[in-house]
């Protein structure tokens, strides 16, 4: 037989491997590299209203965020977190968005008890309104039960992550959701996109423009899923020129699933 064939079809595999393992090598590294100005855009529950509108602009511009998720009161349907907005929630799980717990019921800190309980006051649930101490044990479970909901939701594993209600932290709250896998997630003085503010004194114009100003690579960004106190709605409204202008500037968005001061934690603590 001659031995010729052989040897060439053995050329053309070795050549078509290291081909394969260029393209993915370069290809890979290109990628991280076109990143090179990432910030994470994350986005807190709210009344709803707005959220169908969001969703499409981040489609739209093919943007990814994270989203903290509690079950809080709607202007359309039941909860945010509830049967009306399955399908809306199941549908950004698709497009391959991040999730992780706010607490299922908006559970606000107030304060360190000195008993080594938390003092709480929930915003929405059952419980909305009241005052309650809190052991460790309670608290965990107000964020795996976040966490066991949209899991239900989305079919896709929320990260070991948490955003306390309004950002209202203690060292204690802190150690207390890392003793059972949530670390906490802030946000940038620059990345406080302004939602919450009232529109009487903070225009969207203005919001907008102090966000292009001031946001820098790294940042992480919050905005809500609609605000009831603001009059003239921050979403849609500046989310859509928000984006198109980081980009503009080099930015690109990402999820907390890349953030750098999470990643070790992440590949610890996944669920």
């Amino acid at each position: 037989m001659d031995p010729r064939p052989q040897t060439t079809l053995r050329r053309v595999h070795d050549l078509l491997r290291a081909g394969l393992l260029l393209f993915f090598s370069t290809g890979f590294s290109h990628a991280a590299a076109v990143c090179g100005k990432p910030v994470y855009l994350t986005l807190d529950t709210g009344h709803m209203e707005v959220a169908p509108q969001m969703a499409e602009v981040l489609q739209r511009h093919q943007v990814k965020v994270t989203f903290f998720a509690a079950d809080e009161p709607t202007q359309t349907g039941d909860g945010s977190l509830g049967t009306h907005w399955a399908p809306w929630w199941k549908a950004r799980a698709a497009e391959g968005h991040a999730f992780a717990s706010h607490t299922l019921d908006h559970v606000y800190w107030r304060a360190d008890l000195p008993d080594g309980r938390l003092q709480v006051r929930a915003s929405a649930g059952p419980q909305a309104g009241q005052t309650q101490a809190w052991s460790a044990g309670q608290y965990c479970a107000a964020l795996n039960a976040a966490s066991d909901r949209l899991l239900k939701l989305t079919g896709v594993a929320p990260m070991p992550l948490f955003r306390a209600p309004g950002g209202k932290t203690s060292a204690r709250l802190l150690q207390t959701a890392r003793s059972c896998g949530y670390a906490h997630v802030g946000w940038a003085p620059a990345g406080f996109l302004g939602d919450e503010l009232p529109s009487e004194r903070y225009s969207n114009a203005q919001l907008l423009a102090n966000a292009l100003r001031d946001i820098r690579p790294g940042d992480i960004l919050l905005a809500h899923l609609g605000i009831w106190s603001r009059k003239d709605p921050w979403a849609p409204a500046v989310l859509e020129p928000l984006i198109t202008g980081l980009q503009a500037k080099g930015f690109c968005f990402e999820t907390l699933r890349t953030h750098p001061d999470y990643q070790a934690w992440l590949a610890a603590h996944a669920k």
